[in-house]
């Protein structure tokens, strides 16, 4: 553990930031998974496009769950070990794909990314002014979340208006 390093955290408990970043280091292994078995699993219109949005959003969770892992660890704390924890310490939860139609699919993820959204904002407005270390790191994160969802939004919309203009274009 950094002694120097920790000495700059105001105003927080150590092991309470400890917790939330496990919390959210759980919420990170679980969208990562989701991701991942969903660009594998996913079908219709478009999945093309959805498999490759769900495959770099699972390689940036991945990333953030690394992130996380190594600022716990500057923490002296330790990082989730067990899979089985990251569903008692969710924040987000898991939301296992049962329909693989592409819309399902991206309406899933959407969802996904608000709560990752709500959650690093907390952490952000807790962090600010009293551990700029953790306050960098999750508005990293948090930028990265925000550009997921508009993401996942988009396409969402394309197939939308793809179904539209297709309907449109058949009525004539």
């Amino acid at each position: 553990m950094a002694k120097r390093g920790n000495s700059i955290i105001k105003g927080i408990e150590i092991s309470d930031l400890i917790a939330i970043l496990n919390r959210a280091y759980a919420d990170e292994w679980l969208a990562y998974y989701q991701y991942f078995i969903e660009a594998k699993v996913v079908k219709g219109i478009m999945k093309d496009a959805a498999i490759v949005e769900l495959t770099q959003h699972a390689a940036d969770e991945l990333r953030h769950a690394t992130m996380i892992s190594d600022r716990i660890i500057q923490l002296g704390g330790t990082p989730l070990t067990h899979p089985k924890a990251w569903f008692e310490h969710t924040n987000c939860g898991y939301d296992e794909p049962k329909d693989f139609d592409v819309v399902s699919i991206l309406n899933d993820a959407i969802k996904g990314e608000q709560c990752a959204i709500s959650t690093y904002s907390k952490i952000v407005e807790m962090t600010k002014d009293k551990d700029i270390v953790t306050y960098d790191i999750v508005s990293s994160i948090l930028a990265d979340e925000v550009e997921h969802e508009e993401d996942l939004q988009a396409l969402h919309d394309d197939i939308f208006d793809f179904i539209a203009d297709l309907k449109k274009s058949m009525s004539l």
